[in-house]
């Protein structure tokens, strides 16, 4: 018997596919995920191939996308000339890594394109007026929130897991700032 024999790890694994295709993943990869997270040993690509009924191009594909956001790292087991592959299961780890890789492909180059048409825009007499504004807005709020998201990503886990958990209630720490009662 294979973990993928067990219905609520077939479940699990349905279930990270079918998410990771609202969060913009490739099913197949999300579910090579869910199965290296849920597995307590490290697999090689034949074992994933047969316990997902994938295609061997899928397997390789998917592992090499997952290596690159960091979140599976390629391993050997002793006595085996084949690569195995584990995932990270710390899940904090497992966010940054995500949330730093998706930063870089996504968030970085419109904050690029932004500060070049912003700049371009500012003493430019044919592009309307609220356009201009407009770009110059999103350009400033993106360039916020990349700004915050640079200085919390270095906050120690504990701080970051106590922050999570106070919430709203973060609000009582800023003067005149008021927190919706929970």
């Amino acid at each position: 018997m294979t973990i993928t024999d067990h219905p609520d790890v077939k479940a699990f694994i349905l279930h990270w596919g079918e998410m990771g295709t609202q969060w913009g993943v490739n099913r197949s990869v999300a579910q090579i995920h869910a199965l290296l997270y849920l597995s307590d040993r490290p697999i090689d690509a034949e074992a994933i191939v047969e316990a997902l009924g994938l295609a061997r191009s899928n397997v390789s594909t998917g592992l090499k996308e997952l290596q690159g956001y960091g979140i599976v790292r390629r391993v050997h087991v002793e006595g085996d000339r084949r690569d195995h592959f584990v995932a990270e299961t710390d899940l904090w780890e497992m966010l940054m890594r995500i949330t730093a890789e998706r930063k870089r492909r996504e968030i970085d180059p419109t904050l690029a394109l932004l500060a070049e048409l912003s700049e371009r825009m500012k003493n430019d007499k044919a592009t309307p007026a609220h356009v201009r504004d407009r770009v110059t807005r999103m350009h400033e709020f993106i360039s916020t929130l990349g700004g915050w998201y640079d200085q919390v990503r270095t906050l120690p886990k504990p701080t970051l897991v106590t922050l999570m958990k106070l919430g709203s209630k973060v609000a009582r720490f800023i003067p005149g700032a008021k927190a919706k009662a929970d």
